[in-house]
């Protein structure tokens, strides 16, 4: 059980909206965790666009606070209630605020162990984007062998997960990048055909790969830049995923143009695809299974110490990035 020693660390406070300066490396103090809570001594904590969209203000959250939805280190403290995990259990997760700091107090319902053989700059890489990985090509469309997926941003930490996970199911991968050095590196994962979207009009090119067909499902966590090509690009009742807005929310549209060719329009959310602790387990397992057999392969491009935590989101927010993004936090 835990005590009621409260900690005292240092994290990234948001006390307003804004840009990248608005993220403040302060000293804080960590109450006791409550109940159902565990203490996380964080090793490692993931970035990933949701904490740009709560640092601006697009998806709202009471202020102050910690951002950061993903992250690893070992438990610290139990609070009351708590039955599967014990002090100096390694774990990672990726739900709730508060991972970029030192300690942070967790739902342990939102956790998972990670395994000795996992590092906590990986079990930070994979929390949130792996998980997502996993509903994104399960939930809305059964994927068979042959069929054609195009995947947006496709050399991003999300695009690279996603292209493997499709070639896994036995999917042909096409994917969009906005450079030469991008598209190599989607294709090292596995991409059958890359799109240099500001050379090419993607959907144009998304037709001709398909011999005129379209193609069976896109996964788009662009938004606002491509949701309209994409009822040019996919097939007759094709599905459409849309899970992120890295260009901004794609502009308002009348239902009655998917009517042309029967389209299926899904919104995808992780966090109402672990709603349940039985679910997110299942999720977690899968992504972790599929790293220790080799398939399923992190890139991490670049590891920041936890003060550089705004250089860091500058560089994602300006999609200068290939590859995922994590902050280190200790050892």
């Amino acid at each position: 059980m835990t005590t009621s020693t409260v900690t005292k660390y240092h994290g990234i406070l948001i006390e307003s909206p804004g840009d990248a300066s608005v993220l403040q490396y302060r000293a804080l103090e960590l109450a006791p965790p409550g109940p159902g809570q565990v203490r996380v001594k964080i090793h490692a904590a993931g970035l990933n666009f949701i904490d740009i969209y709560q640092r601006r203000g697009t998806y709202k959250v009471d202020m102050p606070f910690t951002p950061g939805r993903e992250a690893a280190g070992v438990i610290e403290a139990v609070g009351e209630s708590v039955v599967d995990f014990k002090i100096g259990d390694r774990v990672a997760y990726a739900h709730g605020l508060g991972g970029y700091a030192e300690y942070n107090n967790v739902d342990a319902n939102f956790l998972f162990h990670l395994p000795e053989n996992i590092s906590y700059i990986q079990g930070a890489a994979l929390a949130l984007q792996g998980l997502t990985a996993h509903y994104l090509v399960h939930e809305f469309h059964t994927i068979q062998k042959g069929e054609t997926v195009l995947i947006h941003a496709a050399a991003g930490g999300m695009g690279l997960l996603l292209t493997r996970w499709v070639k896994r199911l036995g999917g042909r991968v096409i994917g969009t990048t906005s450079t030469e050095a991008k598209a190599a590196l989607a294709r090292e994962a596995g991409a059958d055909e890359v799109i240099i979207y500001t050379e090419k009009d993607f959907a144009a090119e998304a037709i001709r790969l398909t011999d005129g067909k379209g193609v069976d499902m896109i996964i788009d966590g662009v938004g606002k830049t491509t949701f309209p090509a994409n009822l040019d690009a996919i097939k007759l009742r094709g599905d459409i995923v849309i899970y992120g807005s890295a260009s901004g929310p794609a502009d308002p549209i009348s239902p009655n143009a998917f009517q042309t060719k029967s389209v299926t329009v899904h919104g995808g959310s992780l966090f109402n695809f672990i709603r349940e602790k039985e679910e997110m387990l299942m999720r977690a397992k899968a992504v972790l299974e599929g790293i220790e057999q080799g398939w399923l392969k992190l890139h991490i491009e670049h590891i920041f110490p936890l003060q550089d935590a705004a250089k860091a989101q500058t560089m994602l927010e300006n999609r200068q990035t290939m590859g995922k993004l994590v902050l280190k936090i200790r050892d």
